[in-house]
């Protein structure tokens, strides 16, 4: 065990010895294993916003197995995933590669302003699966916020007894919000913190903009000069916002932009602003397997170096 992993397990006292285990699993296993980084690939796009959407761009991802294959070939710390595709290669794939269950989905059929989610699978699915955690989205600004943050903590609660780690995608979205407010500083890192108080162990957001979405917080980032002008400066506050740093913050990769370039400017942002690591999903399967091996593996050389100084 590295200082650096035994350090993130420290942070956890509340936990038992098997979900410090599975989290170890987690900080430990790919490239970037004993580093306190993480590279996770996530596929849950097929049913959130549809599978040609998702993989016709690159038609092999169609076939659930290929997103195996593709995270343990790149050295990623985990492969996340909703029910049917993790039933579709876990058992090809025992062992390789720590599973996480996204336990809750949305789709794009109909345009909500303000979205929720449905139960799709379960701890006992995890378990069956041999994952060393659950996934769960909530929804900050939505009118269904509130029964989010119930079903969450229930789920989290009975993940926690059977010793899984917790994963929250904290997304914030509704029409309280406005677009721009969807990524800015004030709502991101607002959204973490209510990931990190609902018991989340990893929490997901997205990158945040300089935007400041609230008025009454407007008042306190310019009274209190809070750093937000570069993007590690807003990584850095938005991981202060989950507990001073002592929970892992990750960072989605977005839309597939196919721009190597913009990527990686990002990704050393989010290691320069302290971040924990990315979980990058369309970037990733929908181009060939080589060229995802590729950009993630330069992914992982970031995260892999010493921090570097600020990046604007």
């Amino acid at each position: 065990m590295t200082p650096a992993v035994k350090e993130i397990l420290s942070w956890y006292g509340a936990d038992s010895p098997g979900t410090l285990t599975n989290l170890a699993r987690l900080l430990n296993h790919g490239r970037l294993g004993g580093t306190g980084k993480l590279v996770i690939l996530p596929v849950d796009q097929g049913f959130e916003h549809g599978p040609a959407r998702s993989f016709a761009a690159n038609p092999p991802a169609y076939d659930p197995r290929y997103h195996f294959e593709l995270a343990i070939a790149a050295g990623c710390n985990a492969y996340a995933a909703p029910l049917g595709f993790l039933e579709g290669g876990a058992r090809d794939f025992a062992g390789d590669i720590p599973l996480i269950l996204k336990i809750n989905d949305n789709d794009s059929l109909r345009d909500d302003k303000d979205p929720n989610q449905a139960l799709t699978g379960g701890v006992r699915d995890a378990l069956r699966l041999g994952c060393c955690a659950v996934g769960f989205t909530i929804y900050p600004g939505s009118i269904h916020e509130l029964a989010l943050y119930e079903q969450l903590r229930l789920c989290a609660a009975e993940a926690k007894r059977h010793g899984l780690a917790v994963v929250v995608w904290s997304y914030p979205r509704g029409a309280a919000l406005s677009k721009d407010g969807e990524t800015a500083v004030d709502v991101i890192g607002y959204a973490a913190q209510i990931a990190a108080q609902l018991g989340a162990h990893i929490i997901k957001v997205k990158l945040p903009s300089r935007h400041v979405e609230q008025e009454a917080a407007r008042k306190v980032y310019d009274d209190k000069q809070i750093p937000i002008a570069t993007q590690a400066e807003r990584v850095r506050h938005v991981v202060d916002c989950a507990f001073a740093g002592r929970r892992i913050v990750i960072f989605s990769g977005g839309a597939a932009v196919f721009d190597n370039d913009k990527l990686l400017d990002e990704i050393r942002a989010i290691h320069a602003g302290g971040g924990f690591g990315s979980i990058i999903g369309r970037n990733s399967f929908q181009r060939s397997k080589a060229e995802a091996l590729t950009m993630l593996g330069a992914v992982m050389d970031i995260y892999a170096a010493a921090p570097a100084g600020k990046v604007s």
